[in-house]
């Protein structure tokens, strides 16, 4: 499957809004709105005004949606909350090439609030899963200390975890020891 770099971005965004979400006990990774100005500055997200209340609690909300597409395996019920999103966020397809990017699209109207902002570019980048029949690849870490969202884009959809190098290497290190101790008597 190609995914355009604009595609790739909102991608990596929408995973990392969803990863932002408290598990369990854990805090919030949205607790403020200087946390969703970090957020908004650290994934260069362009043509946002200044942030309020008002957009730190619109955004939890479509991370809440979000979350339920990574929750899913059935692509109706994806494709019925992405469509929501989407709508929702009045989209406005238009090309552009800002700060240095060649020609891409962006989904959000000009001016547009960061919530409706992300619902619109992520959405659309959720869509293209759906629609090529990929959208088993939204996952979510099969560690069970985890959950965390992520996108398999492995050739063999065989990813299985976050990050192999924490959660995978974390489990299999668990598996090992459980052998070894279990052999020992």
């Amino acid at each position: 499957m190609l995914i355009t770099h604009d595609t790739r971005c909102a991608l990596d965004t929408v995973v990392d809004l969803v990863n932002t979400a408290p598990e369990d006990d854990s805090a919030d990774g949205l607790p403020d709105v200087d946390a969703l100005e970090d957020f908004v500055r650290n994934h260069k997200i362009s043509d946002i005004g200044v942030l309020s209340e008002f957009d730190l609690a619109a955004v939890r909300s479509i991370r809440g949606r979000f979350a339920g597409v990574f929750a899913t395996q059935d692509a109706r019920t994806a494709a019925t909350v992405i469509n929501e999103l989407v709508a929702a966020a009045g989209t406005t397809p238009r090309l552009t090439d800002h700060d240095g990017y060649d020609w891409h699209v962006h989904y959000f109207a000009p001016g547009a609030s960061i919530a409706d902002h992300l619902a619109a570019d992520c959405g659309m980048a959720l869509a293209f899963f759906v629609v090529a029949g990929e959208q088993e690849r939204l996952r979510r870490c099969e560690a069970p200390d985890c959950r965390h969202a992520f996108v398999d884009v492995s050739r063999n959809r065989s990813r299985r975890y976050c990050d192999s190098r924490t959660c995978g290497n974390r489990l299999h290190v668990a598996a090992y020891r459980a052998r070894r101790k279990e052999s020992a008597g």
